[in-house]
This record gives C-alpha cells, sequence and structure tokens, in this order.
C-alpha cells in the first residue's frame, strides 16, 4: 500500500513512537484505536476501552491476555523453544506505536483492518447489518 494512503489512513493519529514502557504510560486511559508499524507497515491494529491499559497489557501480558502478546509469540517461537514474555516485550520494543482517541474504536477498527490487512490482525471484520 502507498506511503501517503497510509498516511492518510491515520491522520489523526499521534506521530510514531518506540513501542516500549514509557510511551505506553504516556498514552491516554481513553477510549481508542492503536497501531503497530514494523518499518513503516501497520502490522497490528487494535481497539480498546483503556489505551494506556491496552499498550501495557501487549507488553507485560500473556498470552491468553492478548492477541498481539500471542501472536508474536507464535512468530518467534522455534520447535525446541516457545519465546518468553521477554523475547515478546523485546520484538514489540523494536517496533513503533501510533494510537488515536475516538467515541468509535471497534468501527475505525474495522475500517483500518479492511483496508491495510495487517499479519497480526487474522480476522477480517464482518460487514456490519443495518436495519
Amino acid at each position: 500500500m502507498p506511503v501517503a494512503l497510509i498516511d492518510d489512513l491515520l491522520a489523526g493519529f499521534t506521530p510514531a513512537q518506540p513501542y516500549n514502557a514509557d510511551t505506553a504510560a504516556s498514552a491516554p486511559a481513553a477510549r481508542g484505536v492503536h497501531v503497530v508499524l514494523d518499518g513503516g507497515t501497520v502490522v497490528y491494529v487494535g481497539w480498546t476501552g483503556n489505551l494506556r491499559r491496552r499498550l501495557r497489557q501487549h507488553l507485560t501480558g500473556s498470552r491468553d491476555s492478548s492477541v498481539l502478546h500471542e501472536q508474536v509469540g507464535q512468530l518467534l517461537d522455534t520447535p525446541t523453544r516457545a519465546a518468553t514474555a521477554e523475547d515478546i516485550a523485546g520484538w514489540l520494543g523494536r517496533r513503533e506505536v501510533r494510537w488515536q482517541e475516538t467515541e468509535n474504536p471497534e468501527g475505525t477498527k474495522d475500517a483500518l483492518v479492511l483496508a491495510l490487512m495487517p499479519v497480526f490482525n487474522r480476522q477480517v471484520p464482518k460487514p456490519r447489518r443495518t436495519t
């Protein structure tokens, strides 16, 4: 996808920042959407009721508490060793994160997933029914 189109889709988001504990701590405790970037490519889109808590959870949580944590773990697992929480946090720490506060985080996430097809968003959102 052309960089200009990605920039347009993420126009209301914060600038890209290193994905680490300090950045997560600086996020607002508000509803919103977050994206994880790898070399400028969006690899994950998530939505939450509390950006600060969710960004921390991806970094320090377990595979059961975070889809992103689980999928990065699967990427890093080897046939003889499962990736540790530290391995996963280290991988995420070499990526960037952006977020946007919004009252409709789920809808915003769905639109971004459909447009960007991030590698760590395995399920494509189903069209919403309007009646």
